[in-house]
């Protein structure tokens, strides 16, 4: 007996460590990320395995009163003689001690089935709350992402992971809290009581557990590559269905919405193939589970059947049947842990790349400094970045430039120069390869991101508005903003004129990624946006190229005005929007070309003359066409 527990033992680790095959290292953070994510809903885990236990006490107990009844009231070989003897005393007699036992039996299986609801209830409340905290625990880790760590991964896999692959995990942990309260203790009671009652009998269905051992280690490694490979197939699904709803007016414009769906079709078509590519190991486990199920029971009936006809030994046939009992709860609890197996070599798809996202790690934390930026000074010194991390292949090589507080510093350049890339150094979005940026007089990197973020405002090329009111939206900038506050920042953004036309003014809904709003219209919402806060420095990447030039000269205007002591760095492709600040930097290929005012850069700037005379020539010609 010991060495066939042994052979179940030995079996069943391995089997796990197959399911599980992360190195030592990767494992013990993986599991104390998991664990960090039960929080509050431990006691609910534990709740779920305490009742589990009992429930399989009192499961343990039925065949036992099953076989006193059979043996004791419904099937006795004296009974043929007392039958003629005493027939009303022993009819009587036996059917008070069946009601009496069968009541018992019955009030045990209604206990162990109200002990089985509590702990799956405990269960289902334990794995769904560890699902928020997981959730919420990886959306935090996300949030403190550089955008060099965004980069390593694509927002369809981020999607993925936070929704499918956590699903995948809550409902490995729910079956896990399930079956481990339960089957490892049935099992082992299982065993143990049908070697109590006839241990030749109890070694037919043991012999089982080596031969279902082997097929699901069979399984599980064919299991694994198929597993990720559908996890793989569900990000690339969820990027079509991100990529055509968001540029769902881009498809309607182009008329592609047939090639888009077909598209589409393959994709889910691709990702079907996958799912059920994976799912037919699951498939299997249960005709195993019954051939050997059933197998086990015929034995157990054709061996134990000889024994009791022939009286070889004691065997009873309440015995027998509660023996047939006890090896079907075996064998279920054995296939109840493959199956827990399978899931859980599922899940290890899941647990990785849930895991990749924590041990992430970040590029950028906090300095120790938690004082606000006092001015809005930035200052270049010698700095060089580069998105590969190689010095051979620089974004901004040698950058050297000092930008005073309150100073209005225009940018220009060609596509890819490194303009973007310039300002996302400022609030710290990336840090150098080389070299210092310091705000305020102090090393951006000595400042905690809170602080250093909450004194720059930045307007993004490709900024976003959520879904919610416009008033929401503005209150992005300043939470505690008033009405009057936000009328101010629309005006110097020129936003009031529309939104006073709309109906319901500030309390205007806006769709996702206000597809209500036109493309100068969300230029102008980011911009109030960003100016309510006050900033000491402003940095606005492009945002007025949807807008007219005299919008966009009442903006630049406003701005000086309402805004003096900011410093306003503007990134524009016209240089007609950067013509009137104080001075204007050129990056050529990632480097300082130039620097100076409007008029100094025509008289000793190659780059920025052609730029100038290039855009007149074009403004010209259009003009003269109009």
């Amino acid at each position: 007996m010991f060495i066939m527990h042994g052979i179940l033992l030995f079996a069943v680790i391995n089997s796990a460590k197959e399911a599980f095959s992360i190195k030592q290292k990767k494992k013990a953070r993986l599991f104390r990320h998991l664990g960090k994510c039960l929080g509050s809903y431990k006691r609910w885990t534990i709740a779920a395995a305490i009742f589990g236990s009992v429930e399989v006490i009192l499961e343990i107990l039925i065949p036992i009163l099953m076989s006193v009844i059979v043996d004791g009231g419904l099937y006795r070989e004296e009974d043929f003689i007392l039958r003629s003897l005493f027939p009303d005393a022993l009819v009587a007699n036996r059917n008070r001690f069946v009601l009496v036992v069968g009541a018992g039996m019955v009030f045990v299986a209604c206990l162990s089935m109200l002990c089985g609801l509590l702990s799956a209830r405990c269960s289902a409340v334990a794995s769904q709350g560890f699902a928020k905290n997981l959730r919420s625990n990886l959306l935090q880790k996300i949030q403190g992402f550089s955008f060099s760590n965004i980069d390593r991964f694509s927002t369809p896999s981020l999607i993925t992971r936070g929704t499918t692959d956590v699903n995948t995990v809550r409902t490995s942990m729910h079956q896990l809290l399930r079956t481990l309260s339960r089957s490892p203790i049935m099992l082992v009671m299982a065993t143990v009581m049908a070697f109590t009652i006839a241990p030749r009998l109890a070694l037919i269905f043991l012999f089982s557990i080596p031969l279902l051992a082997g097929v699901l280690i069979i399984l599980m490694k064919i299991g694994q590559p198929r597993f990720k490979r559908m996890l793989r197939k569900t990000d690339a699904m969820n990027r079509a269905v991100q990529e055509n709803l968001v540029s769902s007016r881009v498809v309607k414009a182009y008329v592609r919405g047939d090639y888009e769906s077909e598209r589409f079709r393959d994709t889910a078509e691709e990702l079907r193939q996958a799912t059920l590519s994976s799912s037919r190991l699951f498939t299997l486990t249960g005709p195993i589970q019954m051939l050997i199920m059933w197998g086990c029971t015929i034995l157990l009936l054709l061996f134990g059947g000889r024994e009791i006809i022939f009286h070889t030994t004691g065997l009873l046939t309440g015995e027998l049947v509660s023996l047939v009992s006890y090896a079907t709860q075996a064998v279920n609890s054995l296939t109840a842990i493959s199956w827990l197996i399978m899931s859980m070599s599922r899940a290890q798809a899941s647990l990785v790349r849930i895991n990749e996202v924590f041990d992430e790690s970040q590029d950028i934390a906090d300095g120790p400094c938690g004082e606000p930026v006092k001015d809005g000074s930035v200052d270049f010194e010698d700095v060089c970045f580069s998105y590969t991390k190689n010095a051979d292949k620089p974004t901004l090589n040698h950058i050297t430039v000092h930008i005073r507080s309150g100073e209005t510093l225009g940018v220009i350049g060609g596509t890819g120069e490194g303009k973007s890339t310039f300002v996302n150094l400022i609030p710290r979005f990336y840090d150098t390869l080389s070299g210092t940026v310091r705000v305020g007089g102090r090393d951006v990197k000595d400042y905690t991101l809170q602080v250093l973020r909450d004194g720059v405002s930045m307007v993004l090329q490709n900024g976003t508005l959520f879904s919610g009111t416009i008033a929401d939206n503005l209150r992005w900038g300043k939470p505690d903003a008033t009405l009057a506050e936000m009328r101010e920042a629309c005006a110097i953004a020129c936003a009031d004129e529309f939104i006073d036309r709309f109906a319901d003014g500030y309390e205007t809904m806006l769709e996702q990624n206000a597809a209500n709003l036109s493309g100068g219209q969300k230029q102008r919402l980011r911009i109030a946006r960003a100016v309510i806060k006050h900033p000491k420095i402003l940095i606005l990447d492009d945002s007025t190229s949807a807008v007219d030039m005299t919008t966009d000269e009442h903006i630049r205007s406003a701005l000086r005005t309402a805004l003096p002591g900011t410093t306003k760095i503007i990134i524009a492709q016209r240089i007609a929007s950067i013509m009137a600040c104080d001075r204007i930097l050129v990056l050529d290929e990632g480097k300082l070309s130039d620097i100076g005012t409007h008029e100094e850069l025509m008289s000793r700037s190659h780059i920025y003359r052609d730029v100038y005379q290039s855009q007149m020539r074009e403004e010209a010609a259009a003009h003269g066409k109009g």
